[in-house]
């Protein structure tokens, strides 16, 4: 059986983007690179760009450790929403700071895929 408590994350790629404060929306307006690490073969990404969309796994690394939320709040702020638990809404300050985002794929160069979306 696979031990969990010796599970760590080893990053592949980073993600650039414009954005400058780690916000809950409008990502889907946001173009963003995501640029393989250092070690990783260019070969990995060979036919990606016949695809319409890529999923991307990533950590909401800019979240401090006083920002996360264990309780309900109104999603994006918004007080006319009811609120749900953390793990019922897209919301950055969850606990496990894990991130899924189906994005749509604009380009693959290199080591580089350009995408935008959620």
């Amino acid at each position: 059986m696979f031990d969990m408590s010796a599970f760590q994350l080893q990053p592949i790629a980073w993600v650039k983007n414009s954005r400058t404060e780690p916000l809950d929306d409008d990502w889907d307006a946001i173009a963003s690179d995501i640029e393989l690490a250092d070690g990783i073969a260019e070969e990995c990404l060979l036919g990606l760009e016949a695809f319409s969309h890529v999923e991307v796994i990533y950590v909401f690394d800019r979240v401090r450790d006083e920002e996360i939320t264990w309780t309900a709040r109104h999603p994006r702020g918004n007080k006319a929403w009811p609120k749900v638990g953390i793990f019922a809404q897209r919301g950055k300050n969850r606990p496990n700071r894990i991130g899924v985002s189906t994005c749509r794929i604009l380009s693959v160069q290199g080591l580089s895929v350009e995408v935008e979306g959620r």
